[in-house]
């Protein structure tokens, strides 16, 4: 099976490092090749052009992409189906007109210029509004088009606002909201091997932000541990080795006398508060680690 993966710009780097947390670590590495091996014999990966991508997967070039959804979109291909938001390379495509200008809505532009890379979104957003505006293609430099009396508007990519404003733009509309997804073609969706891969990506998606909490509680204290714990679905409790099924100890192993292990999973974010709760309802040893996977 083989995945396209964008081969320069701000998805290239992103990509790699998600396929090397997944265990698709690239065998012969990434730059200046066409193709690279995976530890995985069957698998392998196509180094591509991030528009390019959406057309490889068509054709049969390749089983899986991994692009924007802008890419996707754009191209109009039909016989390729989302199967993960990967929830980086986030943008927005929006329609953007000078701010001291007279475009202050979509219907402004009926009969007006837009310049824009993506000729096939933006057809689409304005056949969706009922407005005729003249689509124009460009290559680059797009929010300079309107300062040049090359159009009225542009529908461009936008992070941050930034570039925008730089060059006295306004948005006048949300065109698309987009980010890095993996795609496959319909006719291999079946494919054992496409789950493995799409299984391993959100595994590691399942593990951002999250962390893995290991604590000693006595057992007259665990109601009081688990009340206080925002783990995911309760957490996990295990007998302390050492321990008999009735909680009494053995002659190797008095420090765990009458308690048990609780292991739980909780956001980033709760971790401080969460460890002054369990310590105060009686948690001891509390181990914090990362999680590089998560499958559900």
């Amino acid at each position: 099976m083989r995945i396209a993966v964008p081969n320069k710009g701000r998805l290239h780097e992103p990509t790699i490092d998600l396929l090397e947390r997944a265990g698709l670590h690239l065998e012969n590495g990434a730059d200046r090749k066409l193709y690279a091996d995976t530890v995985d014999p069957d698998v392998s990966v196509l180094f591509a052009r991030a528009a390019d991508i959406p057309e490889y997967v068509s054709d049969g070039a390749a089983d899986l992409g991994i692009t924007g959804l802008d890419q996707v979109h754009e191209a109009r291909v039909d016989d390729v189906s989302e199967l993960l938001d990967l929830e980086f390379g986030r943008c927005r495509l929006v329609l953007a007109a000078p701010e001291d200008g007279d475009i202050e809505t979509v219907a402004d532009l009926a009969g007006k210029t837009v310049a824009t890379e993506f000729p096939n979104i933006t057809r689409d957003f304005f056949a969706d509004t009922g407005v005729e505006p003249d689509i124009v293609e460009v290559t680059g430099a797009t929010e300079l088009t309107p300062h040049v009396e090359m159009a009225d508007a542009i529908v461009d990519i936008t992070s941050t606002g930034t570039t925008l404003k730089m060059n006295r733009l306004a948005v006048v509309d949300d065109v698309l909201s987009s980010s890095v997804r993996l795609f496959g073609r319909e006719d291999v969706l079946e494919e054992p091997k496409v789950e493995e891969v799409r299984t391993a990506l959100s595994s590691v998606k399942q593990a951002e932000g999250k962390r893995y909490l290991m604590m000693n509680v006595p057992k007259t204290k665990l109601d009081a541990v688990r009340d206080v714990i925002p783990g995911m679905g309760g957490p996990t409790v295990m007998d302390i080795a050492g321990e008999d099924e009735n909680g009494e100890t053995s002659e190797e192993s008095r420090d765990g006398d009458g308690k048990v292990a609780v292991h739980v999973v909780v956001d980033e974010q709760d971790v401080f508060e969460t460890i002054t709760e369990v310590k105060k309802a009686g948690a001891s040893d509390i181990l914090v680690t990362e999680i590089e996977r998560l499958v559900e």
